[in-house]
């Protein structure tokens, strides 16, 4: 056998061993894992990475490397215990390695991980209908991926077939993803430019929360014949730090899109299943969107999985006569819908949107009295829920604060399009002593940080 080849079976038979024991390694143990993960990220995923994270390297002799967790808290590899304020970004609403889905995918896992994608597997149509049941209005059919940004490309090849248009009006700031088509519809130049020509058809960038502006670039498309398949926007924009639109915001994007006849796409993927403090985050306002697209929690932070949800009429183009306009080999295996269908019970049986709202508020509470306390530290303080932005006065204050927080154990982190914005969004499950514990921790970091300025 090649050198690699026999390096490459030692080395995998050694993670294996690792990864089936269920104990925390021995401190000489866990000190290799640590330089040899930090080599491994280095030299074969992203350099840059362990330089942009620089929570990873600063948190000690060690750097801190998770290993495992449950709830609201995870230990590193040295056993070194943390609070989430970060809840991966969304993805761990249910919390870290929530035992009841875990046992669904663990049950599926026994009987058939993948399924033949020629005959009925049962799951996806599970999934399918339970979306039917809990998306607002008449959604009714669903296509399955992997992740968010498959979701959005899913949803912009709908509405392109549907009307038959190709240009998009998106917003100022937005995050849709980072493939081609929904890197196109984000308001970020950072990581537009870089690329170039992106998707093929128009797209109009307007401000968030003016509902004037998307009124005014509709018109005038429409004078110069220019044809918008759809306007997509996220209920709450989440990656720009949790900006929360005008009350009248989703209500007069309902009667525009209708009055222009194009198609109203939201954005769900992080506000969706319970994160703002109701089950949708268009439920805020009672809007019923014409495609919505989710994720990240949708898995309940043991897969991945996403979809975009639809009506009947509008999904026929994917149907009718072709029913394989869209697929993925793996998207909508029975792992991942397994896991979808016990994150919906969960959030379901455990009424987290209820919970979302109320310790939302509670934090919300908490540091709006920061910020009236640390007047040259904070901005601004936004969000709905457990979707929280702490808008500092400069990215130079936000990182402080973050790294503070990290070296007295609680994890946060910044914003894709909003540098001065450190977030909080941990899992919905989160323990009223473990908010307080995170929350004196950021009094201290803030107290630290206010001695610098």
């Amino acid at each position: 056998m090649d050198n690699n080849l026999t390096h490459a079976l030692d080395y995998s038979e050694k993670w294996l061993k690792l990864i089936k024991d269920p104990a925390l390694p021995d401190l000489e143990t866990a000190k290799w894992i640590i330089d040899e993960s930090k080599q491994n990220f280095a030299e074969h995923f992203n350099r840059n990475w362990l330089e942009y994270r620089k929570s990873v390297t600063e948190s000690g002799q060690w750097a801190s490397v998770e290993w495992t967790g449950r709830g609201a808290k995870f230990q590193d590899v040295m056993g070194r215990e943390y609070i989430d304020f970060l809840g991966g970004y969304g993805m761990m609403s249910h919390g870290w390695a929530n035992q009841e889905i875990i046992q669904a995918v663990n049950s599926q896992l026994l009987r058939t991980p993948m399924p033949s994608q020629e005959l009925i597997d049962p799951l996806r149509g599970v999934l399918a209908k339970l979306l039917a049941e809990i998306t607002p209005g008449d959604l009714k059919y669903s296509w399955f991926a992997g992740s968010g940004t498959e979701a959005i490309e899913a949803a912009i090849k709908i509405a392109k077939l549907y009307t038959g248009k190709s240009a998009f009006i998106s917003a100022v700031k937005a995050f849709h993803g980072k493939t081609m088509g929904s890197l196109s519809l984000m308001g970020k130049a950072d990581y537009r430019e870089p690329l170039g020509q992106l998707y093929g058809g128009q797209v109009f960038h307007v401000p968030f929360g003016d509902a004037d502006a998307v009124e005014q670039q509709l018109a005038i498309c429409e004078k110069v014949g220019i044809g918008v398949a759809g306007v997509i926007f996220e209920p709450i924009q989440g990656e720009a730090g949790a900006i929360v639109p005008p009350d009248d915001y989703w209500p007069r994007l309902r009667e525009i899109t209708q009055k222009y006849n194009t198609l109203l796409i939201a954005d769900e993927v992080q506000t969706g299943l319970g994160r703002t403090g109701t089950l949708w985050g268009v439920d805020h306002w009672k809007v019923v969107p014409d495609i919505l697209a989710v994720a990240k929690a949708l898995g309940g932070g043991v897969m991945p999985v996403s979809a975009v949800c639809t009506t009947e009429e509008i999904f026929r183009p994917m149907m009718y006569p072709n029913p394989f306009m869209h697929t993925t080999t793996t998207g909508g295996g029975a792992l991942a819908c397994s896991a979808a269908i016990a994150s919906i019970n969960v959030t379901l049986k455990y009424d987290l949107p209820r919970q979302a709202a109320e310790k939302g508020e509670y934090i919300m509470d908490k540091l709006r009295q920061f910020q009236e306390q640390f007047p040259q530290i904070y901005k601004d303080v936004t969000g709905k829920g457990l979707l929280i932005g702490q808008h500092f006065h400069t990215p130079e204050i936000g990182y402080k604060v973050a790294s503070a927080l990290f070296k007295r154990g609680v994890l946060v982190a910044g914003t894709l399009t909003s540098a001065q914005t450190i977030r909080i969004e941990p899992p919905l499950v989160i323990g009223y002593d473990e908010m307080d514990e995170g929350l004196n921790r950021l009094n201290e970091s803030l107290v630290e940080v206010a001695k610098t300025l």
